[in-house]
């Protein structure tokens, strides 16, 4: 039974919407008249769909809301239920409209006989192929329930360690903006009206007060210019990283680098093992499970090794020799493969790499943080003590001079 997406208006004139299931929409008007609704539109959630693809919506899901969606599927059918009455329980869970709606077209999709995978690639931006491919091969497997709970297990872990290191990086960035915020404000606003007091007294300024009058007043003539071009510079470079070479030599330079490279590389490593291990578990194939790996990676350098290791790997190489080849990825990464393939439990073995990659991200992340905060905290003392003892030092002279 098709799903419908509507508008409607009460007595009080307020606005409802939803969506509903029907066979027609006139059907779904009856029975919004039939609930004192007044409808004023409705359509069909699957109808945007066309066989070029050009019609595909563009709905996007949050990862705790795509997460959240897949463990409780993973729930519903391992506990038996069809999976057309899964998305059904689902869609009816859910407060957000949008997840709603995503979900209910999906219900209907499987009502018209698709499968699954199928409905999920009416929607590629709210389900990444990684999702997709797991999905089809649970399904052709049928496995689809154990499926779900990997995959389930994989949207917790990667939205787990995101919110690890958002969260991390929240209070020093913070912290960072408000210490920018109160120097820009002293040199601007506070320094000029003391410094007025000076000017009258016709005496020699020491030099580090008149350094500071000369930043102030730089900052106060030029201040929003460089605002504007410090804002000009950064959209430029946003779109500047939109090429592909210049992304490239980008993400190269920040792997060079000594701290910031190894913070890099290692998400990078654990999100690809993590991905190659759900998609081997879930019978995908090694190439296409390399192919989808690499795009998982934002890392145009590792994304380009993966690629070239797939390439070696279907001319018979193995697996860790031809990511060794490159000479980008961890040793470690590199060494538990090589025992996953000997033992033939590669999955696991990139199951554990992925856990101690990220065991080792969180550990640098820490250490920067715990060095970030007291260097952050000296610096701005050191930047206050500056424009204070600049203010304080003509008042010092002048009290020589009066006595």
């Amino acid at each position: 039974m098709p799903a419908f997406q509507f508008h409607a208006l009460d007595a009080s004139g307020r606005t409802h919407k939803g969506q509903l299931e029907g066979d027609t929409p006139r059907q779904i008007r009856q029975q919004l008249r039939e609930r004192g609704l007044t409808p004023t539109e409705v359509s069909e959630l699957s109808g945007e769909r066309r066989p070029s693809g050009k019609g595909r919506r563009r709905t996007r899901l949050k990862a705790t809301d795509l997460t959240l969606i897949t463990r409780q599927l993973a729930t519903l059918i391992g506990s038996g239920l069809p999976v057309e009455q899964a998305l059904g329980a689902v869609a009816r869970q859910s407060e957000n409209a949008r997840v709603s709606g995503v979900v209910m077209a999906l219900r209907a999709r499987i009502n018209e006989g698709h499968s699954l995978a199928a409905s999920l690639a009416d929607f590629p931006y709210a389900f990444p192929e990684l999702y997709r491919a797991t999905v089809s091969a649970g399904e052709q497997a049928g496995h689809l329930a154990v499926t779900l709970e990997r995959l389930a297990d994989y949207t917790e872990t990667r939205q787990a360690l995101r919110q690890k290191v958002s969260l991390a990086l929240f209070y020093p960035l913070m912290l960072t903006g408000v210490a920018l915020l109160i120097v820009f404000g002293l040199l601007t606003y506070v320094v000029p009206q003391i410094i007025d007091v000076f000017a009258s007294t016709q005496q020699t300024l020491p030099a580090l007060t008149r350094g500071l009058i000369t930043l102030s007043a730089f900052m106060e003539d030029y201040g929003l210019v460089l605002g504007m071009t410090v804002i000009g510079a950064g959209v430029s470079g946003y779109y500047l990283r939109q090429r592909p070479a210049i992304r490239t030599t980008q993400h190269r330079l920040q792997l060079r680098l000594p701290i910031v490279g190894r913070l890099i590389r290692g998400l990078e490593s654990a999100r690809f093992a993590r991905t190659m291990s759900i998609l081997l578990a879930s019978g995908v194939p090694a190439l296409e499970a390399l192919r989808i790996s690499a795009q998982v990676l934002s890392q145009q350098p590792l994304r380009q090794a993966v690629e070239q290791a797939a390439v070696r790997v279907r001319e018979g190489s193995s697996l860790h020799a031809a990511l060794d080849t490159a000479g980008v990825f961890p040793p470690l990464l590199l060494q538990m493969i090589a025992s996953g393939e000997a033992s033939g439990r590669l999955e696991n073995m990139l199951e554990r790499a992925a856990a101690q990659q990220e065991r080792e991200t969180e550990t640098v992340v820490a250490a920067l943080l715990a060095l970030f905060e007291p260097v952050l905290i000296l610096t701005m003392g050191a930047v206050v003590l500056t424009i204070v003892l600049a203010i304080l030092l003509p008042i010092f002279e002048l009290n020589q001079l009066v006595q």
